[in-house]
């Protein structure tokens, strides 16, 4: 069992490839934001990297984030999330 996680907007480093990234998976910088403050599970992935699934409105999106040296955490990607991780999200909200 993974312990409560708590990453706040401000802990999350944005730069213009990262924005324009996301862009690709139609999420905005907004959502992510959002969607953390919503956060609904997460878990590891590959490199160190987390993956955090949460809800932007009724839209449930994944974000990977790695954990810089200073503790904050670089957005690498946002997507919507998979058939396993909307499972996932609908079993912890029941």
């Amino acid at each position: 069992m993974l312990k409560k996680l708590r990453i706040k907007k401000s802990e999350l480093i944005w730069d213009g490839w990262n924005i324009k990234h996301i862009a690709k998976h139609n999420v905005t910088k907004l959502e992510v934001e959002s969607a953390l403050e919503y956060l609904v599970t997460y878990k590891r992935g590959y490199s160190n990297r987390l993956i955090l699934i949460g809800r932007s409105g009724k839209r449930i999106v994944s974000i990977v984030v790695a954990k810089d040296k200073t503790g904050l955490y670089y957005v690498v990607t946002a997507r919507n999330a998979d058939k396993k991780e909307r499972r996932l999200v609908y079993e912890k909200e029941k």
